[in-house]
């Protein structure tokens, strides 16, 4: 097989990556400012990661929460994608649709974490009607 029929990592491909990694900020978000303080003044625990972010309130518990729906969301995303593309769906397309579908994480993470519950729901709302779109891509 030569080099030019070769695929290539699209946006597309990269947006799994990233959407991948959204997870960890929002981990990243819950711990901060916790990190480098001492388990006796309330710092984070690392011995006992999921006690100590049970017991977070406010804008921690809601970063946590905005984890566990990032990986939630996180396999239909990938198997969309590569649906899509495995059926010849045009790549600008699902380029562009999953370029949206990774803001629209962004800005539900951005919601959740800020306590605006009605324009989070909107928000995944979009998110996951963009995923369907993904997904119906490649149907022919």
């Amino acid at each position: 097989m030569t080099a030019a029929h070769v695929p290539a990592f699209s946006i597309a491909h990269w947006c799994i990556l990233i959407a991948a990694l959204l997870p960890l900020l929002c981990s990243f978000i819950a711990k901060w400012g916790q990190l480098g303080r001492p388990r006796s003044q309330g710092g984070y625990d690392n011995a006992d990661p999921r006690g100590w972010l049970a017991r977070q309130g406010d804008w921690r518990a809601r970063a946590n929460a905005a984890q566990a729906n990032s990986f939630e969301g996180l396999p239909f995303f990938i198997g969309a994608v590569l649906a899509a593309l495995q059926l010849g769906a045009p790549q600008a397309r699902v380029d562009l649709l999953a370029l949206l579908y990774v803001l629209l994480r962004l800005g539900f993470i951005i919601t959740y974490v800020g306590g605006l519950a009605t324009l989070r729901s909107a928000v995944w709302g979009l998110a996951f009607a963009v995923n369907v779109a993904i997904l119906f891509q490649g149907w022919r």
